[in-house]
C-alpha cells in the first residue's frame, strides 16, 4: 500500500503557503506548490520557503523558468526570462519557419530561452547565441543543448565566428532597455538579483540596443529580419536606429503582454507574421 508524500499533505502546503503569505508572497499558494512538487526532503523545503521568503525571485529558488510551455534553466545571478518576451519569441519563430534550417541568433541571449523557444517551435534551426555574462552563458548552454545551439561568451558580436557573417536569417535581440535614472524603480526582486547588465540600457536605455542594430546588417543574410524588444515609450527612437542602420522598420505590439518589437528588414522582405498590431 502506498503512502502519500509528505509533500503532498495539506499541511505541508499550508505551512509553506502561510510563511510566504507572511512574507508578502501574493500567490503564496501557487508558489507553495511549484516548492513541494521541486524540493526532494523536508530540509529542501524549509530552506526554498526561506529563500523566497527572504526576496530571492521564485525562478531562482526553483532553479528554472516557464517559458513558452518551456522550463528553462536559470540560476541565482541570471536575469529571468520575462513573460512578455514571449511576443518577440512568437514571432522570431514565424519568421524562422518560411525557411528550411533559418540561422537564428540570439544576441544578449541570457539564460536562451528566446532562442530554445524558437528552436522548439520550428524545426531544424541553426542557432547560435551570446551573452557577456558568464553565468548566464552557462545557464543557456544547459538551455540549448537539446537544439544544437552554439552558445558564445563576449560582448554582443565580437565572439562570434565570422563565417556567420551575412548569413542570419532571423538576428533577435532582448537587449537591456531600462533608462539608468529608472532602474530604482525596478521590483526589488530585479535590483538586488539580477544582474545589472541584464537591465541597464544607459541614459535613455538604449544604448545597448544601437550597438546591436548598427552592425546587425553586417550579420543578416541578403533577406534577414532583425527584431528587437523594446519599451513602448522607446519604440520611435528604436526604429529611428533600424532606419538609421539601413533597413526598413516596422512595430509590432502585443497589449495582452505589453510587449513591442521592433523589426528591421530590407525592403520587400517580410517582416512580421500578422499576429497583433502594428505601428507601421
Amino acid at each position: 500500500m502506498s503512502h502519500p508524500s509528505p509533500f503532498s499533505a495539506p499541511s505541508a502546503l499550508s505551512a509553506v503557503a502561510a510563511r510566504l503569505r507572511a512574507a508578502g508572497c501574493v500567490f503564496a499558494e501557487d508558489e507553495a506548490r511549484l516548492m513541494l512538487s521541486a524540493a526532494r526532503d523536508p530540509g529542501e523545503l524549509a530552506a526554498m520557503a526561506e529563500r523566497r521568503a527572504g526576496g530571492l525571485p521564485l525562478e531562482h529558488v526553483l532553479g528554472w523558468a516557464e517559458f513558452r510551455g518551456l522550463r528553462i534553466a536559470v540560476e541565482p545571478g541570471v536575469f529571468v526570462p520575462r513573460r512578455r518576451t514571449e511576443f518577440l519569441a512568437r514571432r522570431a519563430a514565424a519568421l524562422a519557419g518560411r525557411r528550411r534550417g533559418a540561422v537564428v541568433l540570439d544576441l544578449c541571449c541570457g539564460s536562451g530561452a528566446v532562442g530554445a523557444a524558437v528552436a522548439a517551435a520550428v524545426e531544424g534551426v541553426e542557432l547560435y547565441a551570446a551573452d557577456v555574462d558568464p553565468a548566464a552563458v552557462r545557464c543557456a548552454r544547459r538551455n540549448l543543448a537539446a537544439a544544437g545551439g552554439r552558445v558564445y561568451e563576449g560582448d554582443l558580436y565580437a565572439p562570434l565566428p565570422a563565417a556567420l557573417r551575412g548569413r542570419v536569417d532571423v538576428l533577435l535581440a532582448n537587449a537591456p532597455y531600462v533608462p539608468t535614472g529608472e532602474m530604482g524603480l525596478l521590483p526589488a526582486e530585479a535590483r538586488e538579483h539580477e544582474p545589472p547588465g541584464a537591465l541597464d540600457g544607459g541614459p535613455d536605455g538604449l544604448g545597448v540596443q544601437r550597438r546591436v542594430i548598427e552592425e546587425a546588417p553586417r550579420w543578416l543574410a541578403p533577406d534577414g529580419c532583425l527584431l528587437v524588444e523594446t519599451g513602448g515609450h522607446q519604440a520611435t527612437r528604436t526604429a529611428e536606429a533600424v532606419t538609421r542602420a539601413g533597413l526598413v522598420p516596422r512595430t509590432a505590439v502585443c497589449e495582452e503582454l505589453y510587449a513591442t518589437v521592433v523589426v528591421g528588414a530590407p525592403a520587400g522582405a517580410p517582416a512580421g507574421d500578422g499576429d497583433g498590431p502594428r505601428q507601421d
